[in-house]
Parts: C-alpha cells; sequence; structure tokens
C-alpha cells in the first residue's frame, strides 16, 4: 500500500529500546523539514517516519532531504489510515516506543520527553499530551473548547478515568499499544476512538499536561460551528462502538 522511500529502517542496538516518531502528513511541504529537525534535536534516539498521505506537493521529497523514512500513500486515506500505516511500520520493525506527532508544526517535540516518562516507568501504556490540564499555550476556538468539554465527559465515562483531552493526536505508545494500532486502529474519528479501544483491551491510559502551538501553514478543517458537529459525529461513533466486540469479550 505505501510506498517506501530509500532511506531504510536502521539495524536494532542489543539492549537499547527502539524508539520511533510517526509524522503523518497531508501536504505539509512548508512545515515538516522543520518537524524533523526538532524532532531530531529533542529526541536525538528516535528514527522518524513521514507517513505522506498522498501530498499534491513535496512533502515526501522535503521529508526525505531531511533524513526521514518515507511512506508514501498512494492516494489519500484520512488521518486514521496514515497514523495505522506508521503503527504498522513500528510493529514490523521491531520498534519498542513509537510517538505519534503531527506534521503541522502544532506539537513541541520538546514536549516528547513529557509523554515518554509515564511510559518507561511502567505506569500507562498509552500517554496523550492535553491542552486543558495546566498550563498556556495555543488554544482552539471557543466552539471547539466546547465540544471538546463534552466529548472528554463521554470518554471518560467510557474509559472510567478523567480524559481532558481525547482529540490530542499528540500520543506515545508502548510495544503492547502500538501493536495493537497495528492491528487495529479506528480511521473515522480516530483519537477519541483509540483511547476508547485501549481501554476495551485492558491497556493502561495516561495524560500529561504540554503546550502546543497554532499551526505553522494552513488551517483546520475542523472549525467554527462545523466543529459542535463534527464533535456530535464523534459521540455517536463512540456510542456504536460499545457494542463492538473484540476476542477478549469473549474469553
Amino acid at each position: 500500500m505505501a510506498e517506501s522511500g530509500a532511506v531504510l529502517a536502521p539495524p536494532p542496538r542489543p539492549g537499547v529500546l527502539r524508539r520511533l516518531a510517526i509524522v503523518p502528513a497531508l501536504n505539509e511541504e512548508a512545515s515538516v523539514g522543520a518537524v524533523i529537525d526538532e524532532i531530531r534535536a529533542a529526541a536525538p534516539g528516535f528514527d522518524i517516519v513521514v507517513v505522506d498521505d498522498g501530498s499534491a506537493d513535496r512533502t515526501s521529497g522535503i521529508a526525505h532531504e531531511h533524513g526521514a523514512i518515507v511512506l508514501r500513500l498512494p492516494y489519500n486515506v484520512g488521518i486514521g489510515g496514515a497514523v495505522q500505516t506508521g503503527y504498522q511500520f513500528a510493529a514490523e520493525h521491531g520498534y519498542d516506543v513509537a510517538i505519534q506527532i503531527d506534521g503541522d508544526g502544532q506539537h513541541d517535540p520538546r514536549e516528547i520527553v513529557k509523554l515518554l516518562e509515564p511510559l518507561l516507568a511502567g505506569e500507562a501504556d498509552m500517554v496523550a499530551g492535553t491542552r486543558f490540564a495546566g498550563g498556556e499555550g495555543y488554544r482552539s476556538s471557543a466552539t471547539r473548547r466546547i465540544g471538546i468539554a463534552m466529548l472528554a465527559k463521554a470518554v471518560s465515562l467510557i474509559v472510567r478515568q478523567r480524559v481532558t483531552d481525547p482529540t490530542s493526536g499528540f500520543r506515545a505508545a508502548n510495544r503492547r499499544t502500538l501493536e495493537l494500532f497495528a492491528a487495529d486502529y479506528p480511521h473515522d474519528y480516530p483519537e477519541a476512538e483509540a483511547t476508547v479501544l485501549v481501554h476495551r483491551h485492558h491497556l493502561r491510559i495516561a495524560e500529561v499536561p504540554v503546550q502546543m502551538r497554532a499551526r505553522a501553514e494552513g488551517s483546520s478543517s475542523i472549525r467554527g460551528l462545523y466543529s459542535m458537529v463534527y464533535m456530535g459525529k464523534v459521540l455517536l461513533a463512540l456510542f456504536v462502538s460499545l457494542f463492538r466486540r473484540y476476542p477478549q469479550d469473549s474469553a
């Protein structure tokens, strides 16, 4: 499905956790190079794979020029499919830890260390960076924050713990979680549904406060009153997911 670039995954080093940064990107030629450089500076032990979700610009070429592993999808499959492609690469190449970080520059790679702390301490299987649990910095529109708050309450009820930022795509996963995501990752409303998926598989979830930035280029397609409609669709998808059966349900 994906067309791999010339850069291959480095061989494993004995006794060292293999760490991968997954960067989904769609038409991010203006920002992806800087994102790669920032990840390398902030997390030098990470390999970097850019999943180009059918871009019409030079996203793949620039990512390759900056030394990333590039997986180019032949057509646009959406954020869920692009992210799952990254997790499949991580699972197939024996990575122990994967960080998910957007290619538009909103996620600050200097915050990666915060996501890793509970993961490496064995306190969580998936860690999400949250904009709403302390600190200041970039904040989304008022209508979108209201929608996120409603969604956060619903997800919190489902997973039986407090979740403040269910739409955050800035996440860290250990080997158990990245293998789960490689095999089964939501495509429609991936962040919130993935949190529920982790809970349903009896894996541990944690959030850590992080600061996020405004997009380096472009704008979100989920804004204004549509953000409320979008959150309503996500809530419906979560409700439907409650009736989905998983292998462990019949164990």
